[in-house]
């Protein structure tokens, strides 16, 4: 092998190591919430250069966050099965390259989307990183069981961005969606830390997963369960939504209903509750409605 070729797959292995600290899949989610609002706030098809602007804004925000997030963590991701291959664990990345990466994205973000959206989308995306690294990661997520449901705010920040960067401003949809995720993060968080329950115990992180047992954290994913969904059916009345969106919001609200209920019944009688079922769940119903608050402003009915 020659040196060229060491050279490039070590550089390879590298790129793919900063990207990791990104977390993509997250990524995705978060930018799944912030298109179709677009398409909402207009009323119809938004600019595409807006669009492509605002996601490439988005995403280092949301990278930046990301990788404070990994930066912060990393001592318990290191005892932790879940995340014991992220690359500062494996020494891919230092703890310095991490931070200067991280501040990086986070001035660039913020310049990024003050330049080609407007001051207020990036005033949120800079807010979001705060709220994600200082009040959560910092300061809540070690201390107590709530910590999913306050720290979670950052992740209802790209329905806001998304629609400032259409209208420059903000308005009641706006409001209900971001209400919308903040009551969907714990049903879709919870599940996982029943699963990695352990993990979490062994590093002291005080999940909801941990402290109570299965029946208990199940109650609570129904009752948020039916929130979201009640949250996800405001948005008929206060925004005008057509046949699409309703049908999607009533379809998808009861089937990630049902999804709660039956995590609840399995951990009531004992028997293997089965947490991912829900937490991928509720990946696909938010997908699925918030593709249906991008379809129906394109419908005339």
């Amino acid at each position: 092998m020659s040196d060229q070729t060491v050279v490039s797959k070590s550089i390879g292995r590298t790129v793919k190591a900063y990207v990791a600290l990104t977390k993509p899949r997250v990524l995705e989610l978060l930018l799944v919430s912030t298109v179709p609002v677009m398409f909402l706030a207009q009323g119809g098809l938004p600019n595409l250069w807006l669009v492509l602007a605002t996601v490439i804004g988005g995403s280092l925000s949301a990278g930046s966050a990301a990788a404070f997030n990994m930066y912060l963590d990393r001592d318990i991701d290191a005892h932790m099965h879940r995340t014991e291959n992220r690359p500062l664990v494996t020494g891919e990345i230092t703890p310095r390259g991490a931070l200067i990466f991280s501040w990086t994205l986070a001035v660039v973000s913020t310049v990024w989307l003050w330049f080609t959206t407007n001051w207020l989308a990036a005033t949120l995306s800079a807010s979001a990183i705060f709220f994600y690294v200082v009040i959560y990661t910092m300061i809540l997520k070690r201390r107590t069981e709530q910590n999913i449901i306050w720290g979670g705010i950052a992740g209802c920040f790209p329905v806001l961005i998304g629609w400032s960067a259409v209208t420059g401003s903000l308005d009641w949809p706006a409001f209900i969606l971001f209400a919308l995720i903040f009551l969907w993060t714990p049903p879709h968080y919870w599940p996982l830390s029943m699963k990695y329950k352990d993990d979490y115990d062994d590093v002291d992180v005080p999940m909801l997963g941990v402290t109570r047992n299965a029946s208990q954290v199940g109650l609570q994913v129904i009752l948020y369960a039916w929130a979201t969904v009640a949250c996800s059916l405001l948005l008929v009345p206060i925004a005008g939504m057509g046949l699409v969106y309703t049908v999607s919001a009533v379809v998808f609200g009861g089937w990630f209903i049902y999804e709660s209920h039956r995590l609840y019944n399995r951990a009531v009688r004992g028997t293997e509750a089965r947490p991912m079922r829900v937490f991928h769940a509720s990946i696909t119903y938010l997908t699925l409605i918030f593709v249906a608050v991008a379809i129906d402003p394109l419908l005339p009915f």
